[in-house]
């Protein structure tokens, strides 16, 4: 399975278990001139812009690796130009999470660990 093979299917299994923890998406894999976010969600009153990680092995650790400060930046810029073309969740409160899936291209549910609040927009 190649990398863009996988990335597909761990975005898959991040949306289910955000799903499952009572989220709901609302979009995927929205690209802007500044970057892409993998997933966007509502939960509550709160719109979360979630990056996915695919990786054979993670953990808060590696973060900074998967999700340094210049990919946190692409993800607040596309954040923005979401809400500015889609108003109705501009009112909400912003949350950035990331959701690392265990690499395993033959599991049909790959251990996920979903890490709220990742960064803040002031990054």
């Amino acid at each position: 399975m190649n990398s863009a093979a996988v990335g597909k299917k761990g975005e898959s299994q991040a949306a289910a278990a955000l799903e499952n923890a009572g989220m709901d998406i609302i979009a995927k894999n929205i690209r802007s001139k500044f970057g892409e976010v993998d997933i966007v969600a509502v939960e509550g009153e709160t719109i979360v812009f979630a990056e996915v990680k695919t990786w054979s092995a993670y953990g808060m650790e590696d973060l900074q690796y998967g999700v340094n400060l210049k990919k946190q930046h692409k993800i607040i810029k596309t954040a923005k130009y979401f809400l500015s073309e889609n108003r109705k969740y501009s009112n909400m409160t912003i949350r950035f999470d990331v959701v690392f899936v265990k690499k395993n291209p033959h599991c049909e549910s790959c251990e996920v660990t979903h890490l709220a609040s990742a960064f803040e927009e002031s990054v």
